[in-house]
């Protein structure tokens, strides 16, 4: 199936009554065949406006089902189904930025998220999915993986309304992408297995979802010195830049790693009776566009974007050595 045509099947699919059930179910399980992953695909394809206001509006209403709260403790959400009754930081960054994209005014329809991000966010300015990280007393072992889509949702709307907490939220999140060199996994014993995932994040990946690679990492960050007028540090950036330079000489970006790859799901139910683990599913665009060595419209373009934002950067003074 060719990419114009696997759009057009997600965009039927999202529309038709199977995926508004399935939301109602539950709108994140299972992978990686259900709305979420539907919705999530189209927009990083840059098609978020195809998505049916239905189905928008049954995402919303399901994400505001889930707790407000990130559990950290035992006693925060006695009886919660921690699969099931929860988002994390990573999931909520991901749609925030689909639903935005698609028209809906997340701030006003989930105005829970925006605290959310910032409640969460750690000392070294990053966040974790792993509610274990945050008891961890004597070092900060935030994610790459928990941190950019947070950030990238955070980077939305007008920088003139954001509050004075979202805009500290931004420029400490970034300051870990600088630190890390977007390259770098977490220098800590609780969170070392970061450190081998790293070794991946030079390969590009797509679809991302809710993956990292270094593309996305300086994606995020130009857009933040570009949003809140900020200096860059060439040498955050530098490595990966040239990397990226010598990639785009042989033509368009390719798909090089398959992040979504390997992974299981559980396949909630109606009735919330348990869900043993199986492999996750596929669907017609997700194999549509993530043929290895493949040529990536996708990458490609926001490759180009973060270029252009390179070299406004760099005209106004502000990659700065």
């Amino acid at each position: 199936m060719q990419i114009a045509e696997g759009i057009a099947d997600s965009v039927a699919y999202l529309g038709s009554a199977a995926a508004l059930a399935s939301i109602a179910v539950d709108p994140y399980w299972p992978k990686w065949h259900s709305p979420w992953w539907h919705m999530l695909l189209l927009h990083e394809l840059g098609e978020a406006r195809q998505i049916p206001r239905p189905a928008l509006d049954a995402m919303v209403a399901g994400l505001d089902r889930l707790l407000h709260i990130f559990p950290i403790h035992p006693t925060d959400a006695p009886g919660a189904d921690l699969q099931r009754d929860i988002a994390c930081h990573c999931a909520l960054g991901c749609m925030a930025d689909v639903l935005t994209a698609s028209g809906v005014e997340v701030d006003r329809a989930l105005p829970w998220i925006e605290p959310w991000f910032v409640r969460y966010q750690m000392a070294d300015g990053g966040l974790s999915c792993d509610e274990e990280a945050y008891l961890v007393a004597h070092e900060c072992p935030s994610s790459m993986v928990g941190t950019v889509p947070a950030l990238e949702a955070m980077l939305l709307g007008s920088p003139a309304a954001w509050s004075p907490a979202r805009r500290a939220f931004v420029d400490r999140a970034a300051q870990l992408l600088v630190e890390r060199m977007l390259t770098q996994g977490s220098p800590t014993v609780h969170n070392a297995a970061e450190r081998t995932t790293a070794r991946a994040w030079p390969a590009l990946a797509f679809p991302r979802f809710y993956f990292y690679d270094v593309l996305r990492g300086l994606a995020a960050l130009v857009r933040w010195a570009e949003r809140t007028a900020q200096p860059l540090p060439r040498a955050a950036i530098a490595a990966v830049v040239a990397e990226l330079e010598g990639k785009a000489r042989a033509g368009s970006l390719r798909v090089e790693r398959h992040a979504h790859g390997g992974r299981t799901t559980i396949v909630p139910t109606a009735d919330r009776s348990p869900s043993p683990r199986i492999h996750a599913t596929s669907f017609p665009l997700l194999e549509a566009v993530s043929v290895l060595d493949a040529p990536s419209p996708a990458l490609t373009a926001q490759w180009d974007a973060a270029r252009a934002g390179l070299a406004r950067l760099a005209a106004a003074g502000r990659l700065v050595d």
